[in-house]
């Protein structure tokens, strides 16, 4: 499985960015997603988690509200909408997937990791 993301960029406080993952290689549908970033000097957190269907989600209770993970599976794109973006959320955004069609909330239980994008709010 190959995951491409793309999507970051530099905006100013208050404003919205979508992230976008493409996937391939296997069946999408085979798997949960999953949204990670890492900001300078800190671990790589789980932002947002998806399952196979896109019925579940589970968010961070930093993004809560201001974020929100889709997928469209005729695509193979899982998707991050990022609205009233804060400086805190500056990060280098990772896709992941999982071998579960459940959704997945621990870092370890993901097996497929795209390249990171960067993700840069000034205020």
């Amino acid at each position: 499985v190959q995951l491409q993301a793309s999507g970051g960029g530099l905006v100013q406080a208050g404003g919205s960015l979508r992230l976008s993952c493409v996937a391939s290689g296997r069946t999408f549908t085979d798997y949960a997603m999953g949204w990670f970033r890492q900001a300078p000097g800190k671990e790589r957190e789980l932002v947002a988690a998806i399952n196979w269907s896109g019925r579940s989600t589970h968010y961070a209770d930093s993004v809560k509200g201001r974020f929100t993970i889709s997928r469209d599976n005729t695509k193979k794109t899982v998707y991050l909408q990022m609205n009233s973006l804060k400086p805190e959320d500056t990060a280098i955004y990772s896709c992941a997937g999982s071998d579960s069609t459940l959704m997945i909330l621990t870092r370890n239980r993901y097996h497929y990791w795209g390249q990171g994008t960067q993700v840069t709010v000034s205020s």
